[in-house]
């Protein structure tokens, strides 16, 4: 069973730069530390990808993959895989309708920080915490902005996610993934009004339920 703990209080400006949270706990012996964060929990098609990430050594340019262009994100997923440990979890689909977003999120945290190939002394997860991983932890608010591992997983995620959703484009070139990626955009609307869902939606999603009743509702009128 892990013990909660916290190391001792230390106050970390979010203006003293991305690698604080690390340096401060690297202080007090706490390494490696693991960053985690997951994307595409906002959309309503394709995967959830959570990735753990440690960093070997300091990457500049870090940011939450949100702020950054494609391309850069290109870029700095080209230098982490290769400078850290990671972790990568896919979630499809039919297992978030069938267990809930929350609780797959959740659970892709632990899952990618076991797949780690070196045990972290420490945790930081973005936004909220997570009960059940296997060192202590931390949840930081708009982590992926403060904290460098976490930015990293971020990246990691958010490229990894990306890459597959362009893959599903091909399959499916109906529905625009490669454009918005899954998520709720006037385009893909359209597109789930003209053609309903496919496998790769998430059917427990409001705006694909809606299109699924208002399809059936039409194919019983005709």
């Amino acid at each position: 069973m892990t013990v909660a703990f916290r190391p001792r209080p230390s106050v970390v400006r979010r203006d003293s730069g991305l690698y604080a949270y690390e340096r401060a706990l690297a202080r007090r012996g706490l390494t490696p530390i693991a960053g985690v964060d997951e994307a595409g929990r906002g959309a309503c098609a394709g995967p959830l990808v959570v990735a753990a990430v440690i960093l070997r050594k300091e990457i500049d340019g870090l940011s939450d993959s949100k702020l950054i262009a494609p391309v850069v994100r290109e870029r700095l997923y080209d230098q982490i895989m290769p400078a850290s440990h990671v972790g990568i979890v896919i979630i499809p689909p039919g297992e978030i309708d069938a267990k809930g977003l929350h609780k797959c999120n959740v659970s892709g945290m632990r899952r990618a920080v076991a797949q780690l190939p070196c045990d972290p002394e420490y945790i930081l997860t973005d936004g909220f915490p997570v009960p059940g991983l296997p060192a202590p932890s931390l949840a930081v608010w708009k982590g992926d902005q403060v904290a460098a591992c976490m930015a990293a997983a971020s990246i990691v995620a958010k490229v990894t996610r990306d890459r597959l959703m362009v893959a599903l484009d091909a399959r499916y070139p109906q529905y625009g993934f490669a454009e918005h990626k899954g998520y709720v955009t006037p385009g893909h609307r359209l597109a789930l009004e003209t053609h309903g869902p496919c496998p790769e939606h998430r059917y427990s999603f409001v705006t694909v339920a809606r299109e699924m009743g208002e399809n059936e509702m039409g194919a019983g009128v005709a």
